[in-house]
């Protein structure tokens, strides 16, 4: 008998799956107690090391209300892998950044964040430092000073 080995679509659909439950505000846990697994079963689907059988994924599609197809929608994006949208938005902080990324109403002001985000995270090790450093400075006087720091 082969062994069934998770690949890149599993990835994908696990990626998806949490994008679906977070945005929905329901727990590993209470998602697992209404398709009848445990919530650690639910992690290994999410991560993408555990397969989802059919009738399973059709109850996490039905827990989620969308639809079945919903799970393999960014497959026609291109391949599935960690750089997709979807696994993107699984990144711990992604939808609280997106969320308020969305709430400024300046275009300009939207196009100066995502140049200084881009901008740090292109720096790696020179970004840890500034955080770092950032960490060490008081919070009142970052309100004091806003400019030194």
């Amino acid at each position: 008998m082969a062994t069934r080995k998770s690949g890149a679509l599993d990835v994908m659909v696990g990626a998806r799956i949490r994008m679906l439950r977070v945005n929905r505000g329901i727990s590993q846990t209470a998602l697992a107690a209404r398709i009848g697994v445990t919530f650690q079963q639910v992690q290994k689907y999410e991560q993408g090391a555990g397969r989802v059988g059919t009738s399973r994924l059709a109850r996490i599609a039905s827990v989620l209300d969308v639809p079945v197809g919903e799970f393999f929608e960014s497959s026609r994006i291109g391949p599935p892998g960690n750089r997709s949208p979807a696994c993107l938005l699984t990144e711990p902080g992604a939808r609280r950044i997106l969320e308020a990324y969305a709430r400024m109403p300046s275009p300009q002001l939207r196009a100066r964040i995502a140049k200084l985000v881009e901008t740090i995270a292109d720096q790696g090790a020179a970004s840890k430092a500034t955080v770092s450093y950032l960490d060490t400075i008081d919070l009142s006087a970052r309100r004091k000073f806003p400019s030194q720091g």
